[in-house]
């Protein structure tokens, strides 16, 4: 599981989609020679498997060494290029972070910035928010109306040269205004915006996005300005390191961290790397780094249940552009031994997903799946019969108008085993029912941003993690707007499914917003959009005495609490 390419949704401000980290999650196979093991852990649900400590029990000081999985190059979180998941995460650290979601994904808001965040009319619907005082830029200027402006006017889709990766939510406002004192913002809606929590998450300075070019390449290679309490320290490009240290102009509780050192490793050296302790955190949800770092000295394995999901994305081009091949496709896949495949000696088991945007352990989860992942080679032959490509010789593939039915599944070459095998078991799957499916390997680092966001890919599989609330995953099904496919790489939606979603995302009463959500993830299904494999739970190696760090469920790390115990 760890050799997945990953997208994370910037959750928490409208989840901007932006979460879409580049994390390559794959298992290793039997092939391996690591064997399988029990299923015999259970991860936790509603909980944060993190090591919970008081703070005075928390030494003072030290540093935390965690890997990255590429280089950051795009630090705005708004920006379309801004969605790498390990970015996001600093981020979060850095700037003006809003709310935090507990473990059970309720959002609460964070004292040092807010004391307070609430709906204060409904027809329109208006959310004031009361800036503590005590909140300033490293510019040293307040926080203010001006940032919330800022944020509203350059993502809310209206000036083309921001170049964004989500409007959702920014465009249902009508307006941003300065309330009753320079710490009172009220933000008015046109149309209601249930998880308006999401917007403004986290806040960034209006100095550093007052134009597109500075919203477009002022962020790139830098943190021009910080609001959190860490800044950035040193990046080093050669050394392929980042570094945060304490923000001495914070207001808030002192980090008990002096010091987080982020290093880029490719995907199979993180493990080598936390056995050499040389990194504190390593993933270990894959057959190989599980059994190297199960029994690793001071280190210990916590799991969680986040959201994080793993699928299969269709493209929409050529063969693909008609609906009932990419259903067919669907139908050809045997999706409990793809999911066996990358479960192999795991200790926790894969559970299928039937729903493109609840996770199983979210309140409105239901399986809308139905027959669309059902394993049926003669349904799959019967569609692609209809769609009008014919049956060729044993081991040929189909032909339409002389054409033959030949598509590319585009892989990261940092894919771990696991994913290579399962792309090499869909490639036999595909060739059973007629189609001739070449698996292309090609640099990790040009994976989303030469592939994947291009909707260059007939097939491709990549995790989106963090993407709740509910309308944090629009974004991911919505109409293409021009040349802005926002996270819907492959440019697949109809105006039904928009509407739902638009709705949805509009409707302030949780359960009938989850009725209008799981209506839309039916006619999802029924698009061929995206082949959901399973839910991934989190399994992790941290190093023993970190303390409030490891493998949560819903909620959010609260960065100045993480240390190491006394």
């Amino acid at each position: 599981m760890d050799a997945f390419t990953t997208a994370r949704g910037l959750r928490r401000t409208a989840v901007l989609a932006i979460a879409l980290a580049l994390a390559v999650t794959g298992c290793s196979s039997a092939g391996s020679g690591s064997g399988d093991v029990a299923k015999n852990v259970v991860p936790t649900q509603d909980a944060e498997d993190n090591n919970p400590q008081p703070l005075d029990r928390i030494k003072d000081g030290g540093e935390f060494r965690p890997p990255l999985q590429q280089w950051i190059t795009q630090w705005n979180p708004y920006q379309v290029d801004g969605r790498y998941g390990d970015a996001v995460e600093i981020m979060y650290y850095t700037q003006a972070k809003l709310f935090r979601t507990d473990a059970k994904g309720v959002f609460k808001p964070v004292p040092e910035y807010l004391t307070s965040a609430e709906v204060t009319s409904k027809s329109p619907q208006v959310v004031t928010y009361k800036i503590n005082p005590k909140a300033k830029w490293s510019d040293g200027k307040q926080i203010g109306v001006q940032d919330f402006k800022a944020v509203w006017e350059a993502t809310n889709g209206k000036n083309p040269a921001y170049n964004i990766a989500d409007s959702s939510g920014y465009e249902q406002i009508s307006s941003v205004e300065q309330g009753a004192d320079a710490q009172e913002v009220k933000v008015t809606f046109d149309k209601p915006y249930a998880d308006w929590q999401n917007l403004f998450n986290p806040l960034i300075p209006a100095a550093g996005i007052a134009t597109p070019e500075a919203f477009n390449q002022g962020w790139i290679e830098q943190v021009p300005i910080v609001g959190g309490p860490f800044k950035v320290g040193t990046i080093d490009k050669t050394a392929q390191t980042i570094t945060l240290v304490p923000n001495p102009d914070w207001w808030g509780p002192k980090p008990k961290l002096d010091k987080i050192t982020y290093r880029v490793l490719a995907i199979p050296a993180i493990t080598q790397a936390f056995l050499n302790n040389e990194v504190d955190y390593a993933s270990a949800g894959s057959a190989t780094a599980y059994g190297q770092l199960k029994d690793a000295k001071d280190g210990v394995i916590r799991t969680g249940t986040p959201w994080d999901e793993v699928h299969i994305s269709f493209g929409g081009n050529g063969p693909l552009a008609d609906k009932p091949v990419r259903q067919a496709l669907g139908l050809a896949l045997d999706r409990a031994a793809l999911i066996k495949i990358v479960n192999q000696g795991v200790p926790v088991e894969f559970k299928p997903l039937g729903n493109h945007l609840f996770m199983t352990n979210q309140n409105g989860y239901q399986d809308n799946s139905g027959d669309w992942v059902k394993y049926n080679v003669a349904g799959a032959k019967d569609l692609l019969d209809k769609a009008g490509w014919k049956e060729a010789a044993a081991g040929q593939p189909r032909t339409k108008d002389g054409r033959p039915l030949e598509l590319h599944f585009v892989l990261s070459d940092g894919s771990a085993q696991a994913q290579i095998d399962m792309a090499t078991a869909v490639q036999n799957m595909l060739q059973q029912v007629g189609v001739k499916l070449t698996v292309d390997k090609v640099p990790s680092k040009e994976y989303f941003g030469k592939y994947v966001n291009q909707g260059k890919f007939d097939l491709a599989s990549w995790r989106n993690t963090g993407s709740f609330p509910l309308s944090a995953g629009v974004a991911n099904f919505r109409a293409p707007q021009g040349d802005n496919v926002f996270g819907n790489y492959s440019k697949l939606a109809t105006p039904e499914i928009d509407e739902l979603l638009r709705t949805a995302a509009a409707t302030l009463d949780p359960t009938e917003a989850a009725k209008l959500y799981n209506k839309a993830d039916a006619q999802i299904w029924e698009l061929g959009h995206t082949y959901e494999l399973y839910q991934r739970p989190s399994i992790v190696a941290v190093r023993k005495g970190l303390a409030n760090f490891g493998a949560g469920s819903l909620a959010d790390t609260v960065i100045t609490s993480v240390g190491w115990e006394k």
